[in-house]
Parts: structure tokens; C-alpha cells; sequence
């Protein structure tokens, strides 16, 4: 795979709109931000800094890289959520929060242009 739209469409077809979806809800949080497959998922940089990555498992969605700031920021908000160092997973079985995902991309953005 190629890019993104490839990752996308190798999804099992019970997956694709959870996973556009979820790709247009980053995109429109980071506009400016580059997209392109990196370790085998779904990956966004902006200023060469990582925004988030996404992507699916067999029981699970998932997202990384958003950093330990926003993670903790909003920590209250994805206490029903597993966690692991950088990582969130998200059921399969359960509608993903996009606004939740939107709010944190838009955070790290704000992180990494504040940085410079």
C-alpha cells in the first residue's frame, strides 16, 4: 500500500465509513497537515512533528502520537477508553467519538504551532 485511500479500501468493508469518517474529522482538525502511510497505518505531520496516526485492528480502532500533553488534558474524557503508552484504542463494537478525536487533533495542532 501506497497511500492512505489504499489503506482505506483494504479495510474490511464493515470498516471504510468509521474509517473515512474518521479521516475526514482529522483532516478537517489539521488541514494543513500532511498525510501519508508510515508503519503500515494512516499517519499526519505537521511542520515535520507528528499530529496523530490511526489505525485497525481485529477488535479495535486506534489512535497515536497525539503526545502526552493532550493525552492528559483529556484524560477525564477517555477514562472508558484503553490506554496504552501513546496509544488509544477505541471498540470496533462501539461508535467512535469523533468530536472527542477532532478536539485533540485540534489540540496538538495548537501544541506544534505553538512550538514553532
Amino acid at each position: 500500500m501506497k497511500s492512505v485511500d489504499e489503506y482505506v479500501a483494504a479495510a474490511p468493508k464493515d470498516r471504510q465509513a468509521t474509517l473515512r469518517r474518521l479521516r475526514r474529522s482529522i483532516k478537517a482538525a489539521a488541514p494543513k497537515a500532511s498525510e501519508s502511510l508510515s508503519y503500515g497505518i494512516a499517519g499526519y505531520k505537521l511542520q515535520r512533528k507528528s499530529v496523530i496516526f490511526f489505525g485497525y485492528w481485529k477488535s479495535h480502532y486506534a489512535i497515536y502520537g497525539l503526545g502526552s500533553g493532550v493525552t492528559k488534558a483529556h484524560a477525564p474524557d477517555l477514562k472508558d477508553y484503553l490506554q496504552s503508552k501513546g496509544t488509544i484504542q477505541f471498540p470496533a463494537d462501539r461508535p467512535l467519538p469523533y468530536g472527542l478525536v477532532t478536539k485533540m487533533v485540534k489540540a496538538r495542532v495548537a501544541e506544534i504551532e505553538k512550538s514553532g
